[in-house]
């Protein structure tokens, strides 16, 4: 249905998965054009490379585009969505847009609850060490290129894969891994049923997929292998059975140390430069696309993954006077407390967290689980909820979720508004602490802000 002869407009063109596909497409030769309320680093970055891009939302942004194209964070009633639809204007989805970049090329899609930007990129690093210049779109920025996405001459693709919204139905990779999944983004599904379900039909119908890698490490992994009806290959931590694992684990704070097997073959030794344990995980899922379908030689792989810098707000670390200030993406609990596990590798003397509780659905349903995982640090700083496009729900808010936090024990300060969180840290953080910033965006501003500020007067 989507061509490459028409002129695309991207409402939202800033957004880090938005961008990355309007970057591939111009690149690719595609008539691009966009539209965002701010801007930003990557909206300068597209003009930079020629992309037209329009500051504020007006109906006549769309003048001249023959599709306009959105994510599910834009609402049915923007209003060049609104214009769109009265001027007879076809709408597209971003997915529809990642298929229209994928399209002719041995495509790798990865996806699942917690890891799959991470998966990406290290496949991404290892094939462009290859010099095999591959296609990318990655939901973060590669600390090794400074790029979430570019057009190459190679023959391979590589794309995260985003199943928050059901909007991975629309595509049909090659190469498909399924990292892990579970209970998220209850706007959208009714359990884990559901998502599992929905990940069964995105596989099964898939009359493109030539593999498929499953972590066996996760249990809702493991019962979507139930639901399946193509072959796939399992990779994990453990040894037995797997197709490819990451065996004898060492997480050394600032780095993680394994060996790398295939079968009951043991490859070799690998040192990612990057914190998280968990990452071997993700690595054992990008070792399996990579020799298992890429054919791609283990010394190859080895040499990439040792020299593999992460991505940006990834466990990203940043030494700031006498403290240690950490940005990660993570909001949900599982990811959060995976990385308290790996930051108490860290010297430290106490750890802060800061986090703005997320979506009335999620804050309802794993409240008790923030609650474990928090209890991995010292003190934890709330901001009031952030509720997205979700109706509020009785009985759950902020301090609500603040009080299920203290009855497991631990100690919460709750500083509603985001101008007030550095000026509460900057009088009770002490030299040797570490303080970790969950969120998005307009966290790491504040923490690389005050990061800043604290290297400029020590």
């Amino acid at each position: 249905m989507w061509s490459r002869d028409r002129t695309y407009h991207f409402i939202g063109i800033g957004g880090i998965g938005v961008s990355a596909v309007a970057r591939v497409l111009h690149q690719q030769g595609v008539k691009v054009q966009g539209s965002d309320v701010r801007t930003s680093q990557l909206t300068e970055a597209l003009e930079a490379l020629g992309i037209s891009v329009t500051i504020g939302h007006d109906p006549d942004n769309i003048t001249g585009a023959d599709v306009v194209v959105h994510s599910t964070a834009v609402p049915h009633d923007n209003i060049e969505r609104v214009t769109a639809r009265e001027r007879g204007i076809p709408e597209a989805h971003r997915s529809d847009m990642l298929g229209l970049c994928l399209q002719g090329y041995e495509s790798v899609g990865i996806t699942g609850t917690h890891g799959k930007g991470t998966v990406s990129a290290m496949i991404t690093h290892c094939l462009i060490q290859r010099e095999l210049d591959p296609t990318f779109l990655i939901g973060g920025l590669l600390n090794n290129y400074k790029l979430n996405a570019r057009a190459g001459e190679g023959t391979f693709a590589v794309a995260e894969v985003d199943e928050s919204d059901r909007s991975h139905l629309n595509l049909r990779p090659s190469h498909v891994v399924v990292n892990n999944l579970e209970v998220d983004h209850l706007n959208f599904y009714d359990g884990l049923g559901d998502i599992v379900s929905t990940m069964a039909e995105f596989i099964n119908k898939n009359d493109q997929l030539k593999t498929l890698a499953l972590n066996w490490d996760d249990a809702g992994v493991r019962s979507l292998a139930e639901q399946i009806t193509v072959p796939y290959v399992r990779y994990g931590t453990g040894a037995d059975g797997l197709d490819y694992s990451a065996r004898d684990v060492e997480d050394l704070g600032d780095r993680v140390r394994f060996n790398a097997w295939r079968g009951d073959e043991c490859l070799g030794e690998i040192t990612l430069p990057i914190p998280g344990n968990y990452n071997a995980d993700n690595a054992a899922g990008a070792i399996a696309i990579l020799m298992g379908s890429l054919n791609q030689p283990f010394s190859a792989v080895q040499a990439a993954m040792n020299s593999y810098q992460g991505l940006e707000n990834r466990f990203t670390v940043r030494r700031a006077g006498d403290i240690t200030i950490v940005k990660d993406y993570i909001s949900h609990p599982t990811g959060m407390r995976r990385v308290l596990e790996s930051a108490r590798k860290m010297p430290h003397k106490r750890i802060w967290c800061v986090f703005k509780p997320y979506r009335f659905t999620l804050m309802k349903y794993h409240g008790e689980e923030y609650a474990e995982a928090f209890t991995g640090c010292d003190e934890i700083v709330i901001t009031r909820m952030y509720a997205a496009e979700e109706r509020p729900m009785d009985g759950i808010d902020t301090p609500w979720f603040c009080g299920v936090l203290r009855e497991a024990g631990n100690t919460v300060n709750y500083v509603p508004e985001n101008p007030d969180v550095v000026p509460f840290l900057t009088e009770k953080v002490r030299g040797g602490d570490m303080v970790i910033f969950f969120g998005g965006d307009d966290f790491f501003r504040m923490a690389d802000a005050w990061a800043d500020a604290r290297i400029a007067t020590n």
